[in-house]
């Protein structure tokens, strides 16, 4: 038996963290039935849950699809599959005990050999899933009983139990994990609290209860329609007429518009969630730290939160990390330095400025909003940027992970170490930059091995410190998440993850037009 290592995050679990949530004596328990309206700004391009990229995709497959673990609204986890866990106290092996009587939509058994079997589905480099760099440092997975799985570890990380709520790991029957593993492409065969009716990537997704769902208390609504549009003026449009429930992500434009809106709540909650500019650190000029610095020094922080958050956020400082991450701690602010800038282009061999192209894709639009304002910043220090716009499906297929100088897009992850691994670290899921620092990647390493506070912060204040001096990609500033709903609307709330939407917990009041 494997000792517990922290009792006051892990003690109880079996009861304390299977247990539902409790409710206030005094409130009404959610309306049951109906049909929730919400509105996606863009295609479910892929139904794979082991190989989602989108917030849209994202929230289709946590509808169909459950993992080990979940995360609540205000960051804490919960159980999902798993009802507890416990960890040896160097905490390179963690067990999880899995819930009982649990079927796939499919009608088969959920139990430990699907769990194994989906883990092995993401580790293997030939599915190419994002999840792979993050769900841990996974040297094994086996299943003891048909109840339990047991994970060990090629080193010790304090955050497991919390990378396995992560988008690209919710759990796969293992006749599909190690047989037709494309199938899930055009099917939905999971466990989650609802199941798949139709799909129409462009359009239309629909489901319907999981009535054998884990919960019974959930979901609350008998179906949801998940509608896609491209025009974001004709999404709130839909939303403030009330052809629609639910409005997954606001640009602020909208949020200003819908704030005043009869019957209409706007939700705001703020995180880590960022645009950045990604510098191919293995291109030249880009490959030349004083390069990347250099254009860093032309951004004002504040008229960026102006104008590209519109309000809506922080000031970035050309790190991943906020206030909004545990283990943060601020290093000086990085500012604007025309003089600076020019100094360190002549010692790059660059005296009289240099030209680039700087990509963009359409969607969401605050990508060429930045970029835009980029190149308007950038001209003081002779720096010409031209901002070249491409529709988002030419740039996943084009650009992404392959260009050497475009505007990202990243929800908050669950942990400091969840977004370094994800972005910046050599082995990362989507190593954009190419910035490859062996100094960064050790501080990373060591940060995840401990789970002392004071020095996890202290790694994670120095590989900050680390980035903005090399500044890998600029991030002039984080967003707060928005989201709109109707008034009838009850549970839903937006989550500063970004990725995570828990829509079984939405139910329709009585208010609710009624749909056939």
């Amino acid at each position: 038996m494997l000792k517990m290592k922290r009792r006051h995050f892990l003690a109880g679990t079996a009861a304390l963290l299977a247990a539902p949530a409790m409710r206030p004596a005094f409130a009404a328990a959610p309306v049951k039935g109906g049909t929730l309206k919400v509105s996606i700004d863009q295609a479910v391009s892929v139904l794979h849950p082991l190989l989602t990229r989108v917030n849209p995709e994202y929230l289709v497959s946590e509808l169909l699809y459950s993992n080990l673990t979940r995360l609540k609204v205000d960051m804490s986890l919960e159980p999902d599959l798993a009802e507890s866990w416990i960890s040896n106290p160097d905490l390179t092996e963690w067990t999880f005990k899995l819930r009982s009587g649990i079927k796939f939509h499919d009608g088969s058994a959920f139990t430990a050999a699907d769990v194994v079997a989906t883990f092995k589905a993401i580790l293997d480099p030939n599915n190419a899933s994002p999840g792979r760099n993050n769900v841990g440092p996974i040297a094994s997975v086996t299943a003891v009983d048909p109840q339990t799985v047991s994970f060990k570890l090629t080193s010790a990380y304090a955050d497991f139990p919390v990378a396995l709520a992560y988008t690209n790991a919710r759990i796969i029957p293992a006749a599909i994990a190690t047989g037709d593993f494309k199938s899930l492409a055009s099917k939905a065969v999971g466990t989650g609290p609802f199941k798949l009716v139709s799909y129409e990537p462009d359009r239309l997704i629909v489901v319907e209860r999981n009535e054998a769902y884990y919960d019974p208390a959930r979901p609350h609504v008998d179906r949801i329609e998940i509608q896609v549009y491209p025009d974001l003026s004709a999404e709130g449009s839909a939303l403030i007429s009330g052809d629609i429930d639910i409005m997954s992500s606001v640009q602020p434009t909208e949020f200003l518009r819908m704030k005043d809106s009869d019957g209409v709540n706007v939700l705001r909650v703020p995180s880590g969630q960022f645009c950045n500019i990604n510098f191919g650190c293995d291109t030249a000029p880009f490959n030349d730290a004083r390069v990347r610095r250099a254009i860093a020094l032309t951004v004002d922080r504040q008229a960026m939160v102006d104008f590209v958050t519109e309000g809506f956020g922080t000031p970035g400082n050309d790190t991943p990390l906020n206030a909004s991450y545990q283990f943060f701690k601020a290093i000086p602010d990085r500012r604007k330095n025309i003089g600076e800038a020019k100094k360190l282009l002549a010692e790059a061999g660059h005296p009289n400025g240099l030209e680039a192209t700087l990509i963009a894709s359409d969607k969401p639009s605050v990508r060429t909003q930045l970029a835009v304002a980029l190149r308007e910043m950038a001209k003081e220090a002779g720096i010409t940027i031209n901002v070249q716009t491409m529709p988002h499906a030419t740039y996943l297929d084009q650009v992404w992970k392959k260009g050497s100088f475009y505007v990202g897009f990243y929800n908050m992850q669950p942990t400091p170490d969840g977004i370094f691994k994800l972005l910046y670290t050599s082995d990362a899921a989507w190593n954009e930059t190419r910035w490859n620092n062996k100094d960064f990647d050790a501080l990373i390493a060591a940060a995840r091995i401990t789970d002392d506070k004071e020095k996890r912060t202290d790694l994670y204040t120095k590989a900050q410190a680390l980035m903005n001096e090399e500044v890998p990609s600029i991030i002039p500033a984080f967003f707060d998440v928005l989201a709109a709903k109707r008034s009838w609307v009850e549970g839903f709330q937006a989550h500063p993850r970004a990725s995570v939407f828990r829509l079984d917990y939405a139910s329709l009041t009585a208010a609710a037009p009624k749909r056939g």
